[in-house]
């Protein structure tokens, strides 16, 4: 019996993490990463913010919830093993007006219930002493909250793919999937012969669903494009958050709202925004796809999520157009920064899943079928679950 060939498609920090779990767990596996650019995490991975997640948000029971909590400490060590900068900075999500009160003390239920290490809640009294520049009327610490560098995380993951014999082609787009008895096979742009695999793995991202329909045909739920972007603020104020300062999320959305983050460089940022991308990699304004956005339109759940909010859509847009209105709201939490000391920088671009109905998929959405397995949608945390993702990917698939 010959060995076994699994095929990755998707080079971001999920599908090279799965890849390294199956040669790890299956040794003899001939397994091969196909990612459509020149190099490993172009896209959501190479352009996140490299927060650390630890579980503050995620509805408790959830598949975030639980890959999120597992997820981190492996990823802690696995840093600590590859020499790779990890910081538990910390992270405090402040409430500063009374109508934000009870959605702070749900969330600080919730992250209770996840069992967030270490988590305290803050008086107003107490939040100086955490960081000193930052106000409010309450607020939940979370020393374990991180930073890291997730696209050097990729790198290390693919070097152990590497060193288990897998392998891993760029510049290799992926333009057809179709089971087979057994398997599937894997049609690549410009190779003539296809690829034959006993069990392939989609995690392609911002292009999950098209990738995804390759192969059973099913649209939904729908990758929304959403550009989220940052502001950089001045070296001479950028320490005066010492880690995170976040606020409390509007349940209704998967955002969590215009923070200050720092980075394991030194550096300190305010954003993201939530902006609908005219591309699926539009990280410029400019940017803009006809097929990109004609797919939008034709998706029935995005003309219900429309509809429904887009008060929100807008103060995005004016925020986005405006530092003046995007420094309104983050200066709130640390008023010693405001719009005099920052300036653009870059930005990422959010692959957002939406429903037919309109509904905004929170959590991951995994499926397994005849010797395939498609991440449908795996929004934040999954750089930080990403090395659980991959356990609970390789359990199911050859369970």
């Amino acid at each position: 019996m010959g060995e076994m060939r699994v095929g990755l498609v998707g080079g971001g920090i999920l599908g090279v993490a799965i890849a390294r779990e199956v040669v790890r767990r299956r040794p003899g596996t001939e397994v091969v990463v196909l990612e459509k650019e020149d190099r490993l995490a172009a896209h959501q991975t190479g352009h996140s913010s490299g927060v650390v997640h630890a579980g503050i948000y995620y509805r408790p029971g959830s598949l975030k919830a639980e890959l999120c909590a597992r997820g981190r400490t492996m990823l802690r060590d696995f840093c600590a093993e590859h020499s790779i900068a990890y910081d538990a900075c910390g992270k405090l999500v402040v409430a500063v007006d009374r109508e934000e009160m009870g959605r702070f003390d749900a969330l600080a239920h919730t992250a209770t219930d996840n069992g967030v290490p270490g988590l305290r809640r803050l008086a107003a009294g107490e939040i100086g002493e955490v960081e000193p520049h930052a106000g409010g009327l309450a607020a939940l610490h979370s020393p374990e909250t991180a930073i890291t560098d997730y696209t050097a995380i990729t790198q290390a993951m693919a070097d152990d793919v590497f060193a288990g014999g897998g392998g891993v082609r760029l510049g290799a787009k992926v333009v057809d999937i179709r089971r087979r008895a057994g398997g599937a096979t894997v049609q690549v742009e410009g190779d003539p012969t296809p690829l034959h695999f006993d069990h392939v793995v989609v995690a392609a991202g911002l292009h999950a669903d098209r990738v995804s329909a390759l192969v059973d045909g099913e649209r939904g739920p729908a990758i929304l494009p959403f550009r989220g972007e940052y502001l950089a603020v001045s070296t001479a104020k950028q320490d005066l958050v010492r880690g995170m300062v976040y606020p409390v999320p509007d349940p209704r959305y998967p955002f969590l709202g215009v923070h200050f983050t720092r980075r394991v460089t030194g550096e300190l940022e305010v954003g993201p925004n939530a902006v609908l991308a005219t591309r699926r990699e539009g990280y410029r304004r400019r940017d803009v796809s006809a097929t990109d956005l004609r797919e939008v339109l034709a998706w029935p759940g995005f003309w219900r999520l429309a509809r429904e909010h887009w008060r929100t859509g807008i103060d995005e847009v004016v925020g986005s157009a405006s530092q003046r209105a995007f420094m309104r709201s983050a200066s709130r939490y640390v008023p010693a920064i405001g719009v005099a000391d920052v300036r653009r920088a870059g930005s990422g671009v959010r692959a957002q899943a939406v429903d037919r109905d309109g509904s905004l998929v929170d959590d991951f959405r995994i499926t397994h079928a005849d010797g395939v397995t498609c991440v449908r949608n795996a929004p934040s945390p999954a750089a930080t679950s990403s090395l659980a993702i991959a356990q609970h990917v390789v359990d199911r698939a050859w369970s």
